[in-house]
């Protein structure tokens, strides 16, 4: 299995618009609510991560909570929190019809990863491990935890590719699961309401 991709037919998602993939630029991704975006800094001058000693800024605490599959870290001093989406720098997507995020770990296609998805989602017995508790004010963005979040106001081409989250106020408990099949290897975070 190898990590580039193929555009193949959506056909287990008919009449759904095709995800839109996320990538970083080597560090975690992150879902962050618009609301909070502009208290989003990123990974500053300042970093832990380029070696600068002192205090942790957002990207050194994304990296920090990274270590396990999902995970939630405070941004700002107003209570807003970004769900962490940790393990490894995965190209990943959001499917709204299933409240849950798709890492690409590794498939031929698209298709054969949303695929091994759906099965993770669907099979009673796929075991969860739960990461926590995530609250969003609404709809949030799936973004590069590098990128401040005000830099996303303004299009930038090289600024890497981010995603709206369409989701409803409220908290959510986090779940992670991970497959890996003779066709596809993928995570799966998945929201489930409070």
């Amino acid at each position: 299995m190898h990590h580039s991709r193929s555009r193949d037919t959506n056909h287990f998602r008919p009449g759904l618009p095709e995800p839109t993939w996320v990538e970083s630029m080597g560090g975690p991704l992150i879902v962050l609510p618009e609301t909070a975006l502009s208290l989003w800094h990123g990974c500053t001058e300042a970093s832990l991560v380029l070696g600068v000693p002192g205090e942790a800024d957002d990207y050194d605490r994304a990296c920090e909570a990274a270590e396990d599959p999902a995970a939630i870290v405070p941004v700002g001093k107003e209570g807003a929190l970004a769900l962490v989406l940790g393990d490894e720098p995965a190209m990943t997507c959001y499917l709204p019809e299933h409240r849950a995020f798709v890492r690409w770990l590794g498939a031929d296609s698209d298709a054969h990863l949303l695929a091994a998805a759906e099965q993770v989602l669907d099979d009673p017995d796929t075991i969860w491990e739960e990461c926590g508790v995530w609250e969003t004010s609404g709809p949030a963005v799936l973004m590069d935890s590098a990128v401040a979040g005000a830099d996303l106001t303004t299009p930038d081409p090289d600024l890497p590719q981010q995603a709206l989250v369409a989701i409803a106020a409220g908290r959510w408990e986090v779940r992670a699961a991970h497959a890996r099949g003779d066709i596809a290897s993928v995570g799966v975070v998945r929201l489930v309401a409070l």
